[in-house]
């Protein structure tokens, strides 16, 4: 049997990007990391380095065109024109004068998710430490962002009088900016001092291919889930609950994709909306655009047209296609198989449900298809290796969705907060206390080396 190493790391998050147009700005100042050092030679402060090369190892990212960023297959004329006026709405650097900020993580969407597509999750490069000085702000780079570390946002894990906290914090100000009103000396929160006293819950932004599919899953389906190999899942310690039917976020915290957009518009670059009506940072000197920042044009020529900036990124992920996985690579067509089997025989697919199946849906291409995303979109215990103390709903602070699995074979950061970006060690860490993936990782754990490679192979063909 081998031996299990855990990695050790601290919580982490997503955020940001840098723009065409900024002007020449001196480097941002960076943060005096916490006392809490990260392991030597670790470039960002809570991805860790690759394990070194063993018999078994993480095949890497595939390379090449990538699988994923494209509309669904089927969809109409106004569909397909919906999908491009929502990329270029997901793409927009939003200025103060059109409402971003007074506090934000970042000025667009795609900055957060632009791996391995328009639509995706965090790249190689990290651009909020760019957009930290973007327009001469006078912004630091927080101790947990890296140029070479995922985007991420933060929480504060505990308030002063020890509560549970789980507010998410916008890392930036538009305090400094060219376009900010010159009395705005809005600061940002103490990054540094909650850092250094481990407070501090970070989370990457998820890829969104597919989502419109998971979205259109019947909530009987997830009630039917709940209940399949009761059994054989109880014999191995899974439980699972269903999140009050929200099958989106890292927490299912969203049953809806304008939902999610309308959040993120708000919380994540300061756009208060016609979801959410209230600035995330309410500081009356700092604002310059009126509130709602993004809304419906109701005098607009078409009803398209009309449509608020968040609702129009809604479409574009509602109608991006899922991922394309490979079928020889990595290892070939015979590895990728014997992993697949794998996969199923040592336990992972009682979450990770390889088939799903939409409803009725009223978008044709969204209507009663069949698709492969690796997710039951349950919440499980994960253990405290992976909690990060925050509760949202029904998910406590070691809860989490059991992720999608589809693309994983392009993405770069693993787990909720990026802490590594070996899916060998994003596997190994699903085993801690509590956690009720134990039994499953003990069957992972006793493969043996070739049966192992098998399976990380059949994971980065996905």
């Amino acid at each position: 049997m081998k031996k299990l190493l855990l990695p050790i790391c601290l919580f982490a998050s997503l955020s940001a990007c840098g723009s065409s147009d900024e002007t020449a700005a001196a480097p941002p100042p960076v943060a005096t990391p916490a006392p809490a050092n990260p392991p030597s030679g670790a470039a960002d402060p809570i991805t860790q380095p690759p394990p070194a090369a063993g018999a078994v190892k993480d095949p890497g990212p595939r390379i090449g065109v990538p699988g994923a960023g494209e509309p669904l297959a089927g969809l109409n004329h106004d569909q397909l024109v919906a999908f491009d006026e929502g990329k270029a709405a997901f793409q927009r650097e939003f200025t103060v004068k059109a409402g971003l900020g007074p506090a934000m993580n970042l000025d667009n969407c795609a900055g957060c998710h632009s791996q391995p597509a328009v639509g995706g999750t965090s790249g190689a490069i990290n651009p909020q430490v760019a957009f930290a000085a973007k327009r001469s702000a006078t912004n630091a780079v927080p101790p947990f962002i890296s140029v070479t570390g995922p985007s991420r946002i933060a929480r504060f894990v505990k308030n002063a009088d020890g509560s549970l906290d789980g507010t998410g914090r916008p890392l930036f100000s538009i305090a400094g900016r060219a376009d900010a009103p010159v009395d705005c000396k809005l600061a940002q929160p103490d990054f540094n001092k909650e850092f250094a006293a481990n407070n501090i819950a970070t989370r990457i932004g998820l890829p969104l291919f597919g989502d419109g599919l998971l979205e259109q899953v019947p909530n009987q389906a997830l009630i039917d889930n709940l209940a399949r190999d009761a059994a054989a899942k109880a014999a191995l310690g899974i439980r699972g609950k269903i999140a009050d039917f929200g099958r989106l976020g890292w927490k299912a915290q969203f049953s809806s994709i304008s939902a999610f957009s309308g959040f993120a518009f708000n919380a994540e670059i300061g756009l208060s909306n016609d979801l959410f009506p209230l600035e995330s940072a309410d500081t009356a000197v700092c604002q310059v655009a009126a509130v709602p920042n993004v809304i419906a044009n109701l005098s607009a020529a078409s009803v398209g047209e009309g449509l608020s900036d968040n609702e129009k990124v809604a479409n574009f992920i509602r109608f991006l296609a899922p991922p394309v996985r490979s079928e020889d690579t990595p290892g070939g067509k015979d590895s990728i198989a014997n992993g697949k089997l794998l996969f199923k025989s040592v336990g992972c697919a009682f979450c990770h449900t390889p088939q799903l199946r939409t409803g009725n849906a009223s978008v044709a291409a969204l209507a009663n298809k069949d698709f492969n995303p690796y997710s039951d979109l349950l919440l499980y215990n994960m253990g405290t290796g992976l909690a990060d103390h925050v509760v949202q709903g029904p998910a406590g602070g070691q809860d989490w969705r059991a992720t999608p699995l589809w693309g994983l074979g392009q993405r770069l950061f693993f787990l909720h907060d990026g802490r590594t970006t070996d899916v060998r060690e994003a596997v190994l860490a699903h085993q801690s206390t509590g956690s009720e993936a134990n039994a499953v990782i003990d069957k992972y754990i006793g493969l043996s080396d070739a049966e192992e490679q098998d399976l990380l192979n059949f994971l980065r063909s996905l």
